[in-house]
């Protein structure tokens, strides 16, 4: 019963990585796998998933193992230049990730009022800005979050059901293959899904939770079920998107496009419906993600990581300010926009990834939470597959 309720307790960091992680890019991309391939494309999602159990529970045990923060035990092995560089490198790529939380925010509402996007781009920018001055941020964005989480996982849940696929068809997408000119999305897809920076920022959330009390040193299991919860959103949504717009030979291009997928529940409701949840998915991670790079940014520059410090709160508003800009001068073409910011990611977080992995194999600072063999050679292998990717979009973009 006791370790039961501290599953429980543990639920919030893990849900919160699912929600930062799962936003507009996720529900894009995983359509766009959907329609274009069917159910082809699903081993990707528990390759994706499985190296982001292991980088998420790595970062959960450096947050237990030391008081400091991960950046700072960068700086102490490294230097202070190298872990500037981490910090950098997250705010960098938190800054990519916005514009396409942003741009969802404003084909959402935009779609869902017939109005232009810009407006709600802005209007909801300047809201999420002035949410850092709540008392208790941390609390109103677990609150927000977990809602707005659940809301798309039932609206999409309830669609597969009536759907009824055959589970034959399904079992199949679980077979590896790798569909001709499917590149750009599969990297697309592992940067947003197997995210090192939503990972790494698993370490700082586990600290603000031990020191409020509300988890034991050691535990991990709230990261993993929220990253459970995370790969069966993304399953899904392929999955509907595989047993609608697939058979139609529908091209997602716009949102509207997308949310015929919920049409054989919701009929002509659907695009509402599905547009709350792209608004839903998008303002949630406008709020994660900015957090994650704001936070890191601030604590990389030696300003601390607390969530009430004017300057972690002026660097979490920047990134707002970033993506918003990059959204308005940019989202002629919203959905290319998504992916390409997206897959622009992969290279940066090589980097991060393999100072997170040498910081997890170093037995003098993590002691007896040190990496354990499998957890060594699983880690190497997702760095591996992330370089590679990294190098692959590099031909991809030439």
């Amino acid at each position: 019963m006791e370790k039961f309720k501290n599953w429980i307790r543990t639920l919030g960091p893990g849900i919160i990585t699912a929600a930062l992680v799962f936003g507009p890019s996720k529900m894009t991309i995983a359509t766009k796998l959907g329609a274009a391939y069917g159910f082809d494309m699903l081993w990707l999602i528990v390759v994706a998933i499985f190296f982001m159990v292991v980088f998420t529970a790595m970062a959960a045990r450096i947050g237990t193992a030391k008081q400091e923060s991960l950046l700072s035990l960068i700086s102490q092995k490294w230097g202070k230049v190298p872990g500037f560089l981490v910090g950098f490198g997250i705010f960098l790529v938190t800054a990519c990730f916005q514009a396409g939380n942003s741009i969802g925010i404003g084909i959402a509402l935009g779609e869902l009022t017939h109005t232009p996007t810009t407006p709600w781009i802005v209007l909801f920018t300047i809201i999420g800005i002035s949410l850092l001055f709540f008392q208790s941020f941390y609390k109103v964005l677990e609150k927000v979050m977990i809602s707005l989480v659940t809301l798309m996982l039932v609206a999409f849940l309830t669609t597969m059901f009536i759907l009824q696929p055959h589970p034959v068809a399904i079992a199949k997408g679980f077979i590896p293959s790798v569909p001709a000119g499917s590149s750009k999305l599969i990297i697309a897809f592992v940067a947003s899904t197997f995210s090192i920076v939503a990972a790494f920022y698993q370490a700082y959330l586990i600290q603000y939770r031990l020191k409020a009390g509300k988890v034991k040193s050691g535990s991990g299991s709230g990261s993993f079920t929220g990253i459970l919860i995370l790969g069966i959103m993304a399953a899904i949504i392929v999955i509907c998107a595989a047993s609608v717009l697939h058979p139609m030979g529908i091209a997602v291009k716009s949102a509207s496009d997308m949310a015929k997928s919920l049409e054989p529940l919701f009929g002509r409701h659907a695009a509402i419906l599905f547009l709350m949840g792209l608004f839903g998915g998008s303002f949630s991670a406008l709020l994660g993600n900015a957090t994650v790079g704001g936070t890191l940014f601030a604590d990389a520059l030696g300003y601390g990581k607390d969530l009430n410090s004017k300057y972690v709160k002026l660097l979490i508003a920047t990134v707002m300010v970033i993506g918003c800009l990059v959204a308005v001068i940019f989202g002629s073409l919203p959905l290319e926009l998504i992916v390409f910011t997206q897959s622009v990611t992969i290279f940066l977080v090589p980097f991060i990834g393999i100072a997170m992995y040498l910081i997890a194999n170093d037995s003098q600072i993590m002691g007896p939470l040190v990496n354990k063999t499998w957890q060594k050679v699983s880690g190497a292998l997702g760095i591996l597959i992330i370089v590679a990717l990294a190098i692959t979009n590099i031909f991809e973009l030439i």
